[in-house]
């Protein structure tokens, strides 16, 4: 028997893909709707995909999340991501259906000493995070029954990420340079999912911050993916003032997992652990495949 209805928007992509198949695994109905299927900025049509599929519970991950060119298409952003989630939380709030809101590291402006608590008022250096943050505030304004999860640094099976990045980088065979004073916390799409799936079997509402444990520099973080790919590579640590970029991105970005703690989940294990099965997973799935390719 299906525990319920779950509608999850940006369903095809990094982290609602994972979402979905665990959900799916957990014997919940899933609709995973891609943005082609579902435009969020379209109230009309929101309604109408609510309305009709009556989900008990909808996974907001869809969103603008080209940090970069946001800075220059802030329309664009502010529509996916601020009046797109209004239109979900309104749809959601006549039907009284539960509301996961994703979120980001990037409202913080990264000049705290020490990790960011969700009491920690945000103050985002950029228009991604601007854009998430009036997202964050929509879903406060417009809904009753709602998780606020904020994470960072994801990656995942599905989509481009930092990951995938670095190990096609590393075929070039030229130098690397990685920024080494930005810190936060690489992310899992899978631990994110099964955090998720805890939260929506509750009445806990609230913000929670999701990601993995520990923190680290980007260039760590590229140690650490090198060394479990087994790849030797020129590696160089830089600044951020050498590596520009269109959008200021918070030097501190490491978030504390209060919410998960006061309300009694369980901790999220630490990110070297997490990207250790990664490799060892995508591994076994690329064995996996070759098997069947020969068969």
């Amino acid at each position: 028997m299906s525990k319920g209805k779950v509608l999850i928007t940006g369903g095809t992509g990094q982290l609602g893909s994972d979402i979905g198949e665990l959900l799916l695994k957990q014997r919940y109905q899933v609709y995973s709707l891609s943005k082609k299927e579902l435009d969020v900025s379209n109230y009309e049509q929101v309604e109408k995909t609510i309305n009709e599929i009556k989900p008990d519970v909808v996974i907001h991950s869809a969103a603008y999340t080209k940090v970069d060119l946001a800075e220059d298409n802030q329309d664009t952003a502010y529509l996916v991501n601020a009046i797109g989630t209004r239109n979900i939380a309104i749809a959601c709030e006549v039907i009284q259906a539960k509301l996961v809101y994703i979120s980001t590291d990037y409202v913080f402006d990264g000049n705290k000493q020490g990790r960011y608590n969700e009491f920690d008022i945000p103050t985002p250096i950029n228009v991604y995070g601007s854009s998430k943050l009036a997202g964050e505030n929509m879903v406060k304004d417009f809904h009753s029954q709602y998780f606020i999860v904020r994470t960072s640094w994801l990656y995942g099976q599905n989509g481009n990420n930092f990951v995938k990045t670095m190990l096609n980088l590393a075929e070039n065979g030229r130098q690397i340079n990685v920024v080494n004073d930005q810190s936060g916390s690489p992310t899992w799409t899978v631990d994110v999912a099964i955090k998720v799936s805890e939260l929506i079997k509750t009445k806990l509402y609230g913000v929670y911050h999701v990601t993995n444990s520990g923190e680290c520099t980007w260039f760590e973080f590229a140690s650490k993916i090198f060394e479990l790919a087994q790849k030797r590579v020129d590696l160089v640590p830089i600044g951020s003032e050498e590596f520009v970029q269109k959008a200021n991105r918070p030097k501190n970005s490491v978030l504390d997992h209060m919410g998960l703690r006061l309300n009694n989940f369980s901790e999220m294990r630490h990110w070297g652990d997490a990207l250790e099965d990664y490799f060892l997973k995508t591994s076994q799935k690329t064995t996996d495949e070759d098997i069947r390719c020969e068969l």
